[in-house]
């Protein structure tokens, strides 16, 4: 089953508790506190997985939750740090936030994407001890993990989209030139997911072609399959519009090729921007006159244009090596870059609850949901900073600290950031 959009729960590990004790050892009178650190929770993480070409795995399974961190105990023993949750792939796989649709990662490389992060440990008494307060009986509960609900959308990484109305023969090329098996049959919509496709072209050069099913008119609007695998096409560098020039099923060849290029404006007008080289398939099946019509259309459009036929290898050598290249003067694979979360989403959707401890002149401010933010907030850029002071204005942290006294210069602590309070 090929599966390209799922909707699913993540949660991070919450942080181990940290603990309250007392050394306890013969003949060391009034021993002091010695209460460990609660563990850290464990990440949500994704990584992409080459095996997989499908999000199938989340139709059935919908929530996934890292475990928690271990909590502190006596003789200064700190808890176990809990293992990460790992979410495998496909890669090419965008994922956004569910509400606002904010794209928050693209896994299109190896690098792996923590999309929610594990709560820190809690601090055991051990931490509290002052010359003034030398027995603290009491430790901090461990902080809770991030909790998401994402949308994860596959967007098949190809360089080349292979673009035709059904039964024109692009699972015979696709097939032909790569080590893809696609079914073959001369009847519509054999192709009922899209199929990738490798075409070696020696001395380790190759690229990836994606035969793009069920496109007929319409399909920008939902008709046939053609609506559901379209954004497959978008990340592609170029095009190879396949088109039956015997017109064998009673088609246009020119009408044909109008309607698909005009069904790619019609869902997104970069799509029909993209370069396009043009092959004429089932020339054993068209006469001369067909032939020649045809490729003086595409010729007077600037397009490049090829005659094959498909079953047999004929002219497929050609078209292969007229797209291999136009690849070397293309820009790579298109990447999505992430985007910041709204603001309104964030103390919408998250627990905007803080609690503010004090001691002399440092405040600490306890907020979890703010983890997401502190990750994308950059010290030395100024529209930065200017975002991360609206979100503490926004939630009331700034009016709460005032109340507790802070005063100009005193230390504000959030988690590993530390900044001066400025009135």
């Amino acid at each position: 089953m090929f599966v390209d959009k799922a909707v699913i729960e993540i949660k991070a590990g919450d942080g181990g508790n940290g603990a309250v004790a007392f050394h306890r050892e013969k003949y060391v009178a009034s021993g002091g506190p010695d209460g460990g650190d609660g563990g850290k929770g464990g990440d949500v993480v994704f990584v992409a997985d080459d095996s997989l070409s499908t999000l199938a795995d989340f139709k059935y399974k919908r929530k996934y939750k890292a475990p928690n961190g271990a909590d502190g105990g006596g003789a200064r023993r700190n808890g176990k740090k809990a293992e990460d949750l790992i979410i495998r792939v496909p890669r090419g796989t965008l994922i956004r936030e569910n509400e606002s649709g904010t794209l928050i990662a693209d896994i299109s490389d190896d690098t792996p994407f923590i999309a929610a992060k594990g709560g820190k440990g809690g601090w055991g008494n051990a931490h509290f001890a002052t010359a003034t307060r030398q027995t603290p009986r009491f430790a901090k509960s461990g902080k809770p993990g991030e909790s998401w609900t994402v949308t994860l959308e596959l967007k098949l990484l190809a360089d080349v989209g292979l673009l035709g109305f059904p039964n024109v023969g692009k699972s015979s090329f696709i097939s032909v030139v790569s080590g893809a098996k696609p079914i073959v049959a001369d009847y519509h919509f054999t192709t009922i997911t899209p199929v990738l496709g490798v075409v070696s072209m020696g001395e380790g050069t190759s690229f990836v072609i994606a035969d793009i099913p069920g496109l007929i008119e319409g399909a920008s609007e939902g008709v046939g399959l053609g609506h559901a695998f379209l954004r497959h096409v978008e990340r592609c560098r170029m095009l190879l519009h396949i088109v039956d020039v015997a017109g064998s099923e009673g088609r246009d060849p020119v009408e044909d090729f109008e309607k698909i290029n005009l069904e790619l404006e019609r869902f997104d007008p970069a799509l029909s921007k993209l370069p396009q080289i043009v092959a004429g398939n089932k020339i054993d099946l068209a006469t001369e006159e067909q032939r020649e019509n045809f490729r003086r259309y595409i010729e007077d459009k600037g397009l490049q244009y090829f005659e094959m036929c498909a079953p047999i290898a004929e002219g497929t050598r050609e078209v292969i090596n007229a797209v291999a290249a136009k690849l070397a003067s293309l820009p790579p694979v298109k990447r999505y870059e992430p985007q910041e979360i709204p603001m309104e989403v964030l103390l919408k959707k998250q627990n905007t609850g803080f609690e503010i401890l004090h001691e002399d002149d440092t405040f600490e401010v306890l907020a979890p949901w703010l983890g997401r933010i502190l990750s994308s907030v950059n010290p030395d850029d100024y529209e930065s900073l200017q975002y991360f002071q609206r979100v503490l204005i926004s939630s009331g942290i700034i009016d709460a600290l005032r109340e507790h006294g802070v005063e100009e210069g005193d230390l504000v602590r959030i988690d590993d950031f530390e900044f001066e309070f400025v009135n």
